[in-house]
């Protein structure tokens, strides 16, 4: 049947990217009277399953013989979901990253239009005032804040369209017990419900301050450059203000009825800035993270790609929204590295933002205390504008950093006394204390007295971290779990001791040192549950938690306006990390954190504990700044010939045997050796720093090359050997371009 189809003169035929590890597309026939357009989804017959994919092109001859063409069964879209100038980069992404280009298409979509779902915004849950809700009501709320602030939220809206309500991604950052509190408000008849495919319209409420000389410059130079493509990093040390910057642009893009893009790298900065530009930019403001459910993420999607949403704030994946007004993107944090993907389709959300604003035709701004070198080196060469922000806003003066030498000094759970008498002295004067520690659990070693013996991950090459409030082992590679052991699993002796200090051993160790204050533990295991790390940032930021302890989660652009001192309590394991770029992120890092204290009237104060005060490097980003320090780190790299100097890429290889991957990554050093490229290396394979993870080994291979275009053609034609390799079926192997670790 489909044969003599072939006969006739108007055969369509589409190309078809769907969602496997193949390096290719598929051809089907067409028989629909409805033209092929790229970014249309179309259900198709896949050996015995029926797949949902993305049509990429049509052809007039197929790429098999007419005995195996299969027909396309369903499309799902009249015109393309994924428009031609997205599609267009999500082409280019998938040959300069060498992945699928049918999973490169999917990732670009929310879970439900990945599965054929109708491309229409499903009816959401809202809740508006109702006329009985009035100031009264919200006087009888004193004893319940939460519910104070929910139905004074939702009278404000109200006031400016009584139509308007708030949705449930609204309410989660109001706290963790929305719910609880929007069934108090409707039980007492001040709250109703109802179901609506709108998002409400934000009204600013707050004042706009005078902009300084540094961000009055910045605004105009980004300003001069609407309408096309510029690039400009927005080098602000911290506290100097780069979000008015954002928000002076925003406001007058989306005045101008384009919209606005801003990328934050990680969800615990999405509410505070959701809740900011909310209060600023009088538009329809939508959020895209981790952290919404398939129905949520795929409603906010579809008000953005149909013109309906004026701002989106969100995660790396946000970048592939379709946005047909796009005048701006923004990207918070471009130094970070959260902004890469690390698994599947490795992208990187900055360097793709910069493709998609030159498509567009737009300006993109990076902002960053601590810009990465990549930046910096391009601001170098001239490829980006650079604008500095060199003074924090307001009344706020930058902190004084001091060095703690903790050699040959008594430490208490890690600390110094010097740093306790300083916690203290701060705590007594009101002030609020930081302490940073970038790992998590109570220890990350348990060792045995007797025989020595440590209790280490049955599936992974690596120590179980103890977690003492649950009371059991975690390994931090792979999940697994165990109590922890009465004795020890080698030579059960009961002598057991926990080596090494988490974010858990520090909190215990301060609330027994200073036990009338409200301490905070903000990091992955107090934050698992939904709305509990809005409802911790929140007490952080009113006050109500006078010590806060955490990781990095704290360290990214957040505002505590009460931190008077910061305690950072390792900073030595970024000095001699093996990956080259360990010091640049120590250093990022450092200041980051760092640029928590004092941002408001009192000056802040920082005390950094270190084995290694005399280290050059580290004297330079206390005494001088981060600027000196990443110019002395780029000299270092190009001496080395590193990036961004040059180009490099990872090839990842993985089996159930520890010869395979080594095996499989050695044949493709021979073949490269076959056919050597000028200016281009190969370093490996070597086992990944934790070979065994989840019962798995792990080995890798670096490749280094002068030239971008060398490097990209050696990688294209090692994808098309490796999809007709039978070795590359019995190992699992990944390319990772640029990538941002070497774990």
């Amino acid at each position: 049947m489909v044969a003599s189809y072939f006969r006739q003169s108007d055969v369509k035929i589409a190309r078809v990217a769907l969602p496997t590890p193949l390096h290719q597309v598929f051809d089907y026939y067409w028989p629909f009277s409805q033209p092929i357009e790229p970014g249309i989804r179309v259900t198709v017959p896949f050996g015995r399953r029926s797949l949902v994919g993305v049509v990429v092109d049509s052809c007039d001859t197929p790429s098999v013989t007419p005995e195996r063409m299969r027909k396309v069964s369903r499309v799902h879209d009249q015109q393309p979901l994924l428009p031609p100038a997205l599609v267009k980069l999500l082409l280019w992404a998938s040959s300069y990253y060498h992945h699928p280009i049918g999973e490169v298409l999917a990732s670009a979509l929310p879970v439900n239009l990945r599965k054929g779902s109708d491309a229409v915004p499903q009816q959401l849950t809202a809740y508006r005032a109702t006329d009985l809700a009035d100031e009264l009501a919200l006087d009888s709320l004193t004893r319940a804040p939460l519910q104070h602030r929910i139905l004074q939220r939702i009278l404000e809206i109200h006031r400016t369209d009584p139509n308007g309500g708030m949705l449930p991604d609204a309410l989660k950052l109001m706290g963790s017990s929305w719910r609880q509190a929007i069934n108090q408000l409707t039980k007492k008849g001040w709250v109703e419900s109802f179901d609506t495919e709108l998002v409400s319209a934000s009204t600013p409420t707050d004042t706009v301050p005078m902009l300084l000389p540094e961000q009055q410059v910045a605004v105009d130079s980004i300003r001069g450059s609407f309408g096309e493509f510029g690039c400009f990093l927005l080098n602000g040390i911290t506290g100097s203000g780069k979000t008015e910057v954002y928000l002076r642009l925003i406001t007058e893009q989306v005045a101008k009825g384009h919209q606005v893009l801003v990328l934050v790298p990680e969800i615990s900065l999405t509410p505070q800035l959701l809740q900011r530009f909310q209060r600023r930019i009088q538009g329809v403001l939508v959020s895209l993270h981790s952290a919404l459910n398939d129905t949520e993420r795929a409603h906010y999607w579809l008000q953005a790609a149909n013109g309906t949403a004026d701002v989106v704030i969100g995660t790396r994946s946000a970048v592939f929204t379709p946005m047909p007004r796009l005048g701006l993107i923004v990207i918070d944090e471009e130094h970070d590295g959260s902004l890469k993907q690390q698994e599947g389709f490795r992208y990187h959300a900055r360097d793709l933002s910069l493709m998609r604003a030159r498509d567009c035709s737009c300006p993109v701004v990076l902002g960053s205390a601590t810009p990465s070198m990549e930046s910096l080196n391009n601001c170098a060469k001239g490829r980006y504008d650079q604008l500095i922000l060199s003074q924090r806003a307001g009344d706020a003066q930058s902190p004084e950093i001091g060095l703690l030498d903790i050699r040959r000094r008594p430490l208490t759970e890690g600390m110094s006394d010097t740093l306790i008498s300083a916690i203290g002295e701060q705590l007594d004067s009101g002030g609020q204390v930081l302490i940073f520690l970038n790992r998590r659990g109570f220890a990350p070693t348990l060792l045995c007295n007797d025989c020595g013996a440590t209790a280490d991950c049955k599936r992974c090459d690596a120590h179980m971290t103890v977690h003492a409030t649950r009371g059991v082992l975690r390994c931090h590679h792979c999940g697994a779990e165990r109590p922890v052991p009465q004795g020890c699993e080698s030579c059960g002796s009961v002598r057991l001791d926990t080596r090494g200090y988490g974010t858990e051993r520090i909190e215990q160790a301060l609330q027994k040192r200073f036990p009338e204050t409200v301490i905070a533990r903000i990091d992955r295991d107090t934050t698992r549950r939904r709305g509990a790390l809005e409802k911790q940032l929140a007490d952080a930021t009113s006050g109500i938690s006078q010590l806060l302890v955490g990781t990095q989660m704290l360290a990214k652009g957040h505002h505590f306006p009460n931190v008077s001192l910061v305690g950072i309590l390792d900073v030595d394991r970024g000095l001699y990390g093996t990956d080259y770029r360990a010091l640049e992120q120590m250093g990022q890092l450092l200041v980051q954190v760092a640029g928590r204290a004092g941002r408001a009237q009192r000056r802040g104060k920082v005390l950094v504990q270190t084995r290694s005060p005399d280290n050059p490097l580290l004297q330079t980003l206390i005494r001088e700044g981060y600027g000196p320090f990443a110019a002395e780190v780029l000299k270092d790299r190009e001496a080395a010939a590193l990036p961004p100097y040059t180009f490099v890429a990872l090839i990842r290889a993985e089996a159930s045997s520890a010869a395979a991957p080594r095996q499989f990554l050695q044949a493709i050093v021979a073949s490269v050796n076959d056919r050597p490229v000028a200016g281009l290396s190969c370093f490996g394979p070597v086992p990944a720093p934790i070979e065994r993870v989840s019962g798995r080994y792990r080995a890798q291979l670096l490749v280094q090359a002068n030239s971008r275009s060398s490097l990209n053609r050696m990688l294209s034609e090692l994808t098309q050997r490796l999809d007709q390799s039978k070795e590359s079926r019995q190992t699992r192997w990944s390319i990772d371009v640029d990538p941002v670790d070497f774990f």
